[in-house]
Parts: C-alpha cells; structure tokens; sequence
C-alpha cells in the first residue's frame, strides 16, 4: 500500500522515469537535486526561462515578484508561485500547482496540480496528482529524538535510513487546515485527513484520518 505504484499516477510528473527506479517513494528523496539538474538543462528553451542558475520557469507559470526560487528548482506550466513563497531549492514543482503565500518547499516533487496555497510547510516529502494541504498543514521531516525515520503501518515497520523523511502523499489527498503529518507519515490515494490532525504512520487508500486518529474507509 505504499509502494510508488500504489501511491502515484506517473503520467502526471517530470519524474517519472526517476521514480520508476524505486520501490518506495522515500528512496528517491536523496537524488531529488541531481535529477532537477539533469531535467532542468534538458528543458525546451522555448518553454522555460532560466531566470537564475539553475532555476528553470515556463513560460506559463506566472512567479510574484515576492516569491524566492533556490536553486535548483522547476517550475511547471500554468503553475502559480504567490507573493512570500519560498521555495529553498531541489524542488520540482508540476503543472498547474499553486504554490501560495508563505509557503516553504524544499527538497520535494510535487506532481501536477497540486496545492499548497497558504501557510504550509513541506520538505523532504513527495505530493501526488491532484493533492491538496490546507491552510497551515505541514510536514515534520526531522523526529524530535533525531534517530531515523521508520515508516509504520499496522503490520509492518520499515527502516528508511532517513534521519530527514516527511510525507509521503498519494494522488487525490486532502489534508485539513492546521494538521501536522510527522515523519514517515504515508497517505493512500484518495484519503482524507480532518483538520487539525497529528497524522503519523500508513493510512491505507480511499480512509479518513478522524478525530484522535481514528481511521475509517470510506464509503
């Protein structure tokens, strides 16, 4: 259930060859950079500007003059980059995403239209088609004991090596406003997440995260 297959339609991100490497998404989190270079410098320099090093925007996308690009970044087409985002760099951003204001990203792919429109935070953490984190949602991408990352379901545990490991969400994910999703969270397809959840471990595809982590499958 938390596979890169399971959790990802590939069609809808520049990573796809990238991400068929793996097994697991987390794998692909330490050559998120190497791979936006690579993506960047082959890039159609009729679609995208390299408005700084390293830093590859469409044409399409439309950047506020507020916003910070690290290097390296993409910026997808039709993508929409608000006043006060940053974006500290290695982050591969779709088309069609809203990155809004106040907004981090670093060292992430995020795959075509999603949205992180306000107040979040999301680092070392992959976002599915179409997901969605509302306002004041974020990422926790270091434990508070600094050991490594573990991905835990009901059944399983799995050593990630990761000291620095978010999210990992599946296409179609909503999060409600104001939940904190800990290190080594993963997030099925289609799940729901009510706001102001401290999320951690599996949640299987098409569930609901409820009030004091209760999971349920929809109906």
């Amino acid at each position: 259930m938390y596979t890169i297959n399971d959790l990802y339609s590939l069609e809808h991100t520049q990573a796809a060859d990238y991400l068929r490497q793996y097994t697991y998404p987390w794998e692909a989190l330490a050559g998120i950079k190497s791979e936006i270079i690579r993506l960047g410098e082959s890039r159609d320099k009729a679609e995208y500007t390299e408005v700084a090093p390293q830093v590859w925007v469409h044409n399409t996308a439309t950047v506020a003059p507020t916003a910070y690009l690290g290097a390296p970044c993409i910026i997808g087409a039709k993508t929409e980059v608000r006043h006060g985002a940053f974006v500290r760099g290695s982050a591969l951003v779709g088309e069609g995403c809203v990155v809004g204001n106040s907004v981090e990203l670093k060292n992430v792919i995020i795959f075509d239209s999603v949205q992180v429109p306000h107040y979040n935070y999301v680092g070392d953490s992959i976002l599915g088609y179409k997901s969605h984190m509302g306002a004041g949602s974020i990422t926790s991408n270091v434990k508070s004991d600094k050991t490594l990352v573990v991905v835990k379901s009901a059944d399983e545990k799995i050593e990630t090596g990761l000291k620095k490991m978010g999210a990992m969400l599946g296409d179609y994910v909503e999060v409600g406003c104001n939940s904190v999703l800990n290190p080594g969270t993963v997030i099925g397809k289609n799940s729901n997440v009510y706001p102001t959840s401290c999320v951690r471990g599996v949640i299987p595809e098409r569930s609901i995260w409820k009030t004091n982590g209760v999971v349920v499958a929809k109906k």
